[in-house]
């Protein structure tokens, strides 16, 4: 099986310079067999649950929050620039970033960016399993 996967280093900030979609993101590589995963974010996503993965997250520039739905309660995460989280499998979260900022998330290839269960989906999020880089 030929690979497909790259043989330079790839610039994140050059991938993410090569689309403006928000909430959309693009696969700049696959580790085994989890896609990384770059977003522009803006405003908010929508609460959604992952039952059967972890999902991980990087700020690589401006600040994210995260709402989360656990047993003791609701409480939001904020992950300035540079910091990282993961949400636990099976944890109800919306995803919400105040201003432009970039992310970079690790799910298993084939990942849908809304979960298998999910509210109603609002026009400026891509259902998407992530894009092919430009």
């Amino acid at each position: 099986m030929e690979s497909t996967e790259p043989t330079e280093p790839i610039s994140l900030f050059d991938a993410l310079t090569s689309f403006d979609a928000l909430w959309s993101p693009r696969i700049v590589t696959t580790v085994n067999d989890y896609d990384v995963r770059v977003a522009k974010v803006e405003g908010e996503h929508l609460w959604h649950t992952h039952d059967h993965t972890d999902e991980f997250f990087l700020v690589i520039e401006g600040e994210l929050h995260i709402s989360l739905r656990e047993p003791s309660g609701e409480r939001t995460v904020v992950l300035p620039q540079g910091s990282v989280f993961t949400v636990p499998r099976g944890t109800e979260h919306k995803p919400y970033a105040p201003a432009r900022a970039a992310i970079l998330v690790l799910e298993p290839t084939g990942t849908l960016t809304v979960g298998d269960r999910h509210d109603e989906i609002p026009d400026h999020v891509d259902a998407t399993t992530g894009h092919a880089l430009a």
